[in-house]
């Protein structure tokens, strides 16, 4: 789709990585953006339409939907990470990753599909994980629900297709904010991603891969759990 003159709908826009899908936007010509955020008022890019949605909370999803009738691109971005590690995290806390993650994603896509729909198909972008096909011990919870993420997306993008809405999928390692401030390890900047994303979404692609280390990962899918996971046999991780 062309995003000249269209009219998003970015969750998570208040900072990071969503901050930087609404700078982007407006860079690439959007008519309108529509930034979701728990908080709105926290919403700091100027000429946003600062709009208040909990994607856990699907009464909160279904007003936003509601307002936002004009919406031709939908980008769930919202996300959070527990930290749950796979044996000694409360179990509470991976239910709360598949809440946000997964049926966050898909409230706030089964919402806006009939918008889309009525506004000549348009697109959604889910903002995935090299987690979605990787996973590590220690955020376990994360990567599980970024995995049932990436199924929800598959499912999407075919349920969609015969309204002409395009689903696409964008798979990042580490990204330089504040939500992994304090783990070591290169990073990705945040605005090179969402332009990289806003292109692949124009190009029609099903997956946008934003970064080398998901490439490799992609690429070690087809060789099981040997080649995923290298130290298992003495190798380094991916992450």
């Amino acid at each position: 789709m062309k995003l000249e003159g269209s009219v998003a709908f970015v969750t998570g826009a208040n900072r990071g990585l969503g901050e930087q899908f609404v700078r982007a936007l407006f860079d690439a010509g959007a008519a309108k953006i529509y930034a979701g955020a728990r908080d709105p008022a926290k919403v700091a890019v100027p000429g946003a339409v600062p709009i208040a949605v909990d994607i856990t909370d699907h009464d909160s999803v279904a007003a936003a939907a509601d307002r936002a009738q004009d919406v031709t691109l939908l980008i769930n971005n919202a996300g959070s990470t527990t930290r749950a590690g796979i044996l000694t995290a409360d179990l509470d806390a991976f239910r709360l990753e598949f809440e946000t993650h997964v049926v966050g994603t898909l409230a706030m896509s089964r919402a806006f599909a009939p918008v889309l729909g009525r506004n000549g198909g348009g697109a959604i972008l889910n903002v995935l994980s090299v987690l979605s096909w990787l996973s590590i011990p220690a955020s376990a919870g994360y990567a599980a629900a970024k995995s049932a993420e990436w199924s929800v997306t598959n499912a999407l993008r075919v349920a969609l297709a015969e309204q002409g809405t395009q689903v696409t999928g964008l798979h990042v390692s580490y990204l330089d904010t504040d939500m992994v401030a304090n783990l070591p390890g290169p990073k990705s900047d945040p605005g090179t991603v969402a332009r990289a994303a806003l292109d692949g979404i124009e190009a029609g692609r099903d997956e946008v891969l934003a970064d080398d280390v998901s490439k490799q990962v992609q690429a070690a899918l087809s060789g099981g759990p040997h080649a995923l996971y290298p130290q298992l046999h003495g190798g380094r991780p991916f992450v």
